[in-house]
This record gives C-alpha cells, sequence and structure tokens, in this order.
C-alpha cells in the first residue's frame, strides 16, 4: 500500500511538473507579460506560467546551454535569427507580437532640458544610461540611432552600460544619469519618475517576435501561449502597457 502511494504521490507530482510553463522574455516584457500570465493560466486550468525575464541576449545563451525553456520572446530580431541558426527553435513557430519604439528620458525633476540628440553633446550631461550593445537590444538600437546622427563617438565616453533595458530605466528614475535611451512602453512604467525628452527614429523597426523552443518540455502549451499572446485578448493586455499590433 505504501509503494502504491508512493508511486501515486509521484505521478501527481510529474503530472505537476509536465504542467509548468517556462517563458523566457525580454527585460522590457515584465509588465505585459506579469498581466498575461493569470489570464492565460484561468483560460488553461492546470498550467502554470513561469517566467524569466532577461536582456534578450542572456536568454539566448540560456537556452543555447539547456535551460528547459518552452516560449522565447525577444526583443529584436536579431536575436531570434540567432537562436534559429542555432537549431534552438521550433520550425516554423516564430511570430511577430509587438511593436515598440526608441526613447530618450531624463529624470521627471532632471535640470538638463533635450530636444534633439545633439543636445548630449552638452558639458552637463555627464552621464548617458544604455543597454550594453553587445548584449542588450534596445542597446543596440540605440547605438545605431547614435551612429546614424555621427554622435556615437560623443556619447561613449558617457555612457552608463546596463545589463538589461529596465536597468537603464532605473539609472534614470533615481536620478544617477541625465538621460538615458530605454522603449516607450518602460518611459510608462515609470512615468512619475521619468519623462520622456523625444522619440527616436531606428533603421529598422522594433518588432517583437516569439517562438517555441525546441525540445521544450510542454510544446502544447507553449503552442496555447503563442496564440494566445495573438489573439485579440492577448493583444489587448499588450495594448494596455504600451505594445503595437504587429
Amino acid at each position: 500500500m505504501k509503494m502504491l502511494l508512493s508511486f501515486a504521490l509521484m505521478a501527481v507530482s510529474l503530472g505537476a511538473q509536465s504542467a509548468d510553463l517556462t517563458v523566457s522574455a525580454a527585460a522590457s516584457l515584465t509588465n505585459a507579460f506579469k498581466a498575461l500570465a493569470p489570464a492565460f493560466e484561468a483560460r488553461n486550468p492546470g498550467t502554470r506560467v513561469l517566467l524569466n525575464f532577461a536582456a534578450s541576449d542572456a536568454l539566448l545563451a540560456q537556452i543555447a546551454k539547456g535551460a528547459p525553456v518552452d516560449v522565447f520572446a525577444s526583443a529584436d530580431q536579431e536575436t531570434l535569427d540567432r537562436a534559429q541558426a542555432q537549431q534552438l527553435l521550433v520550425a516554423g513557430s516564430r511570430r511577430d507580437f509587438a511593436i515598440n519604439a526608441l526613447v530618450l528620458i531624463t529624470p521627471i525633476d532632471g535640470a538638463v532640458q533635450l530636444a534633439t540628440l545633439a543636445d548630449l553633446r552638452h558639458p552637463e550631461v555627464k552621464r548617458i544610461a544604455l543597454g550594453k550593445p553587445e548584449g542588450v537590444p534596445a542597446g543596440r538600437y540605440a547605438k545605431g540611432a547614435l551612429e546614424a546622427a555621427k554622435l556615437w563617438q560623443v556619447v561613449e565616453p558617457k555612457a552608463v552600460y546596463a545589463t538589461n533595458v529596465r536597468q537603464a530605466l532605473d539609472y534614470v528614475a533615481r536620478g544617477e544619469v541625465e538621460a538615458g535611451f530605454v522603449y516607450a512602453t518602460d518611459a510608462a512604467v515609470q512615468k512619475g519618475r521619468v519623462k520622456v525628452a523625444f522619440s527616436l527614429p531606428t533603421a529598422v523597426p522594433i518588432r517583437y517576435p516569439v517562438a517555441l523552443v525546441a525540445g521544450g518540455p510542454n510544446a502544447e502549451a507553449a503552442r496555447k501561449f503563442v496564440d494566445y499572446l495573438l489573439s485579440p485578448a492577448g493583444q489587448a493586455v499588450l495594448a494596455k502597457y504600451g505594445f503595437q499590433k504587429p
């Protein structure tokens, strides 16, 4: 009897684990996905969504090392391109689900007024936060915009690099820098502590892709989650947090 009970408990435990859905998502998706998760769980009883947020490049590195991830949502196409090249994604599962914009922000009570990128030359602008371009999509977008404006050499010596876009946002919100590059959706999260100076054009649109991870433990729930992201209900949640439809 004890052995049967032991096997029964083991089966329940394994069943619970198999119902977990692990979603690795770009840091800029934190608030939106934290709202999406319980809504998805309510529609799929028995499935628990486990969220993992970081810079897209860091998430890719985790997946490449074998992290048990079911869904990967990146803040840029380049990172998913690399994941695809490494055969880490389920073929044909990649979809664009949101659009964002790059903005320059300052502390809400900051004394420095910035109207154009050229204003970053001013000596009173001593520190500028941005994601490290080598590992953070928002940082790559910012560097690209600055290079197009021939201002990267001006900004680089003032750069305070962040490990993800939310860290760059925090630097500005705490007044530790005079300005920072983040997404429009990030600025909205801290609208009481930061203000948007202006939006920046990017060489390519900031489109967020999502895909199923090859060998993910819960492929069925993963497909349902991606479908939910693209559904009217999922898109409504994303819109609430400032993301636009793809």
